[in-house]
């Protein structure tokens, strides 16, 4: 057994591992990796596990810096979960270790986002899960399962004639407008277009974007799912909110989950939040189930738990940023945005 740095010609092995797990995700595709160093040019330090020349495992780590901050090795920024793959717990573990040896080398915290518990040293934070929907095979058996008021509110946009695109590249302008205004009505920071142009072109097929338009032709909700054998992801989607009456965005997310179903993927996930909030009690009317995320860090300088709540500091910068323009938010918020690894 070999653990090793990845190297360009072992994309294919890489990614035929990954897809050939049914515990994987499309975040742990090489597509991510392209994508990071394209848009925001992070360097990956991806590890793998050989034996012979059989991959037995696979690590994905980006080396993020931040200005005054530091170095982390990250699996994985932007995303809920990166982590380990392997074929065993011992293989795992020689491949944590790998990375905390890397990261030493570096002078670099290491911060590992798993969706199970781990042999990794440093604190575990557990305060938010990932939401998942096992799918059913059939959009039919799908609709069935609904509660009836959920299901009045998938088929009225549709009975008040809204409709939906669904493609690739073509659609990016249309899901970045409706992206970028719902990120500064909730006070964050917005993902530059050239990061939501390089995951559409990194993951290609893979990658599936979709629009919601009123009657009249306006977008009015937007989403990107991710696409690995066993799992669809969707790591974002927003609505407008002079549109909610429309129920626009029931009908987005009914778009992704009958395609899924009917294409025989296995689970949905609706990704990350936190019990009890909102968007977990939004997940939890279509029948998702919480999933613990355990994100380890080794090497933190500072014992901020970065699955807690927002500080009163932040809230009022969130109010603040909200009340700004939205051009300003779109040109400040996509250059800082690189260094937010969450």
């Amino acid at each position: 057994m070999m653990i090793r740095g990845f190297q360009e010609s072992d994309g294919q092995a890489w990614d035929e591992y990954v897809l050939s797990r049914p515990e994987g995700t499309a975040y742990q595709l090489l597509a991510w990796k392209q994508a990071v160093e394209s848009a925001y040019g992070f360097r990956g330090a991806y590890l793998l596990a050989e034996q012979g020349s059989t991959v037995r495992g696979v690590l994905p780590l980006v080396d993020f810096r931040v200005p005054l901050a530091g170095r982390t090795l990250v699996s994985l920024p932007y995303c809920d979960a990166g982590g380990v793959l392997a074929d065993s717990a011992e293989i795992a573990d020689a491949l944590l270790r790998e990375a905390l040896a890397l990261a030493a080398r570096r002078g670099s915290r290491c911060t590992i986002r798993a969706t199970a518990p781990l042999a990794f040293p440093g604190t575990a934070r557990t305060g938010k899960v990932r939401m998942l929907l096992d799918l059913p095979p059939s959009s039919e058996a799908l609709l069935s399962s609904l509660k009836s008021k959920l299901r009045s509110q998938v088929n009225k946009p549709l009975r008040d004639g809204l409709t939906t695109k669904v493609g690739g590249f073509e659609l990016v302008e249309d899901f970045y407008g409706i992206f970028s205004a719902n990120m500064r009505d909730l006070g964050s920071p917005v993902h530059s277009r050239r990061w939501i142009e390089a995951i559409v072109a990194a993951y290609g097929e893979r990658a599936r974007v979709a629009v919601v338009y009123t009657p009249e032709g306006q977008a009015a909700a937007a989403g990107i799912v991710l696409l690995h054998p066993t799992t669809i992801s969707i790591p974002w989607a927003s609505s407008l909110r002079k549109y909610n009456n429309l129920n626009a965005n029931m009908l987005l997310y009914w778009t992704f989950l009958s395609q899924a179903a009917e294409q025989g993927f296995k689970i949905f996930d609706f990704g990350r939040s936190t019990p009890g909030e909102g968007t977990y009690r939004f997940k939890e009317q279509w029948g998702a189930r919480p999933q613990s995320l355990y994100w380890y860090e080794a090497g933190s300088a500072t014992g901020q738990d970065a699955a807690a709540e927002p500080s009163r500091k932040r809230q009022m910068a969130a109010a603040l940023w909200s009340r700004l323009p939205e051009a300003g938010t779109v040109w400040l918020g996509s250059r800082l945005r690189k260094y937010i690894s969450l």
